[in-house]
């Protein structure tokens, strides 16, 4: 096997997971490329690779769920980065939520061991020049893709790049937190403690609250149109603004929740996620804001049991760049010649979504070089599903897309009981899989 250079921009969750799945083949030279600490984005906070900056959930376990079914193609993959985050993992109930720090730490440590992989700390800014000195080229800079590197990809495709702002939500310390109002709980299950802790409000501690929320300052002065923010992101007052009881049939809906101190349905719930194993800070789930810090404090502390939060860290928004994917990628992620996009700088949306996407590229690029036939990705998989859609040219004013049921082939037999019928995508997508990393594996061993 000839030594072939391949170079990666972004050390984020596609870039480490295309840098490790290359990393195992010794005649493969990586050059990772990560602008971090030496130059810091508005919201990273260290230099480590695949640094969680919003929620530190990478959503639902069950099976019969479209994360679920992501979490199977990881595993069944060997995904090196999804191992981390299961070494790493905190109670979350039947979601998976890592201690954000420790996963971090770990994938750095994963990719610092491996000989052929060559880290460089810089801002990378030229396209066309870096393509002239390796085999293969990903992109994975993701949402906070830097202005420079940004008007080099516009040049090279000759397309505008699409702009919305993505939001993050507070975190709070423990200890701030009032537990006599406060309760552990899980959804339909208010026998046990559960994962998650639930501030109640009274139907006018909501309103009074919503008012507040509404009227509060925000960081960006402007209006948004729906168009610039994706919706599994939108921050909580325009999701108000959309409605006034929007937000308690979204993140604040109280269905399957008791009060201990009324027994009964609260009318609105804020739900809290630790944020590491020793459960010392808690996420707003579903919190994520655009209100200035002083704002957060104000409106924030009127939650029941809030009263005194202590911030670790405030809501933050931020830019998210991405590319026009339907017109501009093809299947194996490829963008032109030997130059690939993985992760959300491709308009894939998600934690799991971007490491599967980077896994994706590093397949592509290893079969291409080598002129190997490479495993058809089948669409019956949650990614593949994804990938035909976020490569469908018909796709007309593209938006990010996490995976879900939605974008599935429909089932040859109609079934109208939705937990049933969720179960059967489950069951084919598995088959599909089990098949397609059998594929893999064959693949390697031919390298």
């Amino acid at each position: 096997m000839a030594n072939y250079k391949v170079t990666i921009v972004g050390a984020g969750l596609a870039g480490s997971e295309a840098a490790l799945v290359l990393s195992k083949f010794n005649d493969v030279q990586i050059k990772l490329i990560e602008m971090r600490p030496k130059q810091m984005t508005e919201v990273h906070k260290t230099g480590d690779c695949a640094e969680l900056v919003c929620s530190n959930s990478f959503k639902s376990l069950k099976p019969d769920s479209a994360a679920g079914m992501l979490k199977y193609e990881l595993e069944g993959l060997a995904s090196p980065v999804y191992d981390c985050a299961i070494k790493n993992k905190i109670e979350a109930g039947n979601a998976l939520a890592v201690d954000r720090d420790k996963f971090s730490k770990s994938v750095s440590e994963k990719i610092a061991t491996q000989k052929n992989i060559e880290i460089v700390v810089d801002e990378f800014v030229d396209i066309k020049s870096e393509t002239k000195n390796c085999d293969a080229l990903i992109l994975c800079t993701g949402p906070l893709t830097s202005d420079k590197l940004a008007k080099s990809l516009q040049e090279l495709t000759g397309n505008d790049e699409l702009a919305f702002y993505d939001a993050a939500a507070p975190i709070i310390m423990d200890d701030s937190i009032n537990k006599s109002i406060v309760f552990s709980q899980d959804r339909y299950d208010s026998e046990n403690v559960g994962a998650y802790l639930n501030a109640p409000m009274t139907k006018d501690e909501y309103e009074n609250f919503i008012n507040e929320l509404l009227d509060a300052e925000c960081v960006i002065k402007k209006d948004f149109e729906s168009k610039d923010l994706f919706q599994a992101c939108q921050p909580v007052e325009e999701v108000a603004r959309s409605g006034f009881d929007a937000p308690r049939f979204g993140a604040m809906k109280p269905i399957g929740l008791t009060d201990p101190r009324t027994g009964q349905r609260p009318y609105a719930v804020v739900q809290l996620r630790a944020e590491n194993v020793n459960k010392t800070a808690w996420n707003l789930v579903g919190f994520q804001t655009n209100l200035t810090f002083p704002e957060q404090e104000r409106v924030f502390r009127m939650i029941p049991g809030l009263e005194n939060a202590n911030f670790a860290r405030f809501g933050v928004m931020h830019r998210n760049t991405f590319i026009n994917s339907p017109k501009l990628l093809d299947k194996d992620l490829k963008l032109k010649d030997n130059i690939y996009v993985a992760g959300q700088l491709s308009g894939t949306e998600g934690y799991l979504e971007a490491v599967r996407s980077g896994h994706h590229a590093a397949i592509s690029i290893l079969a291409n070089l080598l002129g190997k036939q490479k495993p058809q990705l089948p669409s019956d998989s949650v990614f593949g599903a994804l990938i035909n859609y976020a490569t469908n040219e018909e796709t007309i004013n593209y938006q990010p897309m996490h995976v879900n049921f939605g974008i599935l082939p429909p089932l040859e037999k109609q079934i109208k009981n939705k937990r049933q019928r969720y179960e059967e995508f489950a069951k084919r997508g598995r088959i599909a899989i089990d098949q397609y990393a059998k594929e893999v594996n064959e693949l390697w061993k031919k390298i």
